[in-house]
């Protein structure tokens, strides 16, 4: 029988929603203000859901403290205080939300010291939230 355990994180990032495939008129149709050149940012909350067995010996999915560094390095190191549209993972790709809550997902799948990734949710305001349970 599998349990889940959940945690959230915060990060601070900026970015500008712009397509190179769409004209200026474009861009600020699908993407409004969010298109500004100057760009803009949000305090995201990241929650991770990870599942699987419990550990015998120490009753848990997973140990808090090593999924706290696969977080750390992978996630909150990568995009805490930087500007997502310099990102490579967002060479190519508009940096949404919604391909954030992606890419975390994939920087986390596998990644985990035991159970694995169910669900990675993010939140950019108090209105808005993003979940990617993968393909």
């Amino acid at each position: 029988m599998n349990a889940y355990f959940g945690r959230r994180y915060m990060l601070s990032a900026s970015h500008r929603l712009h397509s190179d495939a769409l004209s200026a008129e474009e861009n600020r149709s699908a993407y409004g203000k969010c298109n500004n050149p100057h760009g803009h940012g949000h305090n995201y909350a990241v929650e991770v859901l990870v599942g699987g067995p419990v550990d015998a010996e120490t009753g848990m999915v997973v140990d808090l403290a090593a999924l706290d560094e696969v977080v750390r390095t992978r996630v909150t190191a990568r995009f805490d205080h930087t500007n997502l549209n310099l990102d490579p993972l967002f060479a190519n790709r508009v940096p949404t939300t919604e391909n954030l809550c992606r890419e975390v997902f994939g920087l986390l799948k596998g990644a985990m010291p035991a159970g694995k990734v169910e669900y990675v949710r993010v939140e950019e305001t108090e209105n808005n939230f993003f979940e990617f349970r993968g393909e």
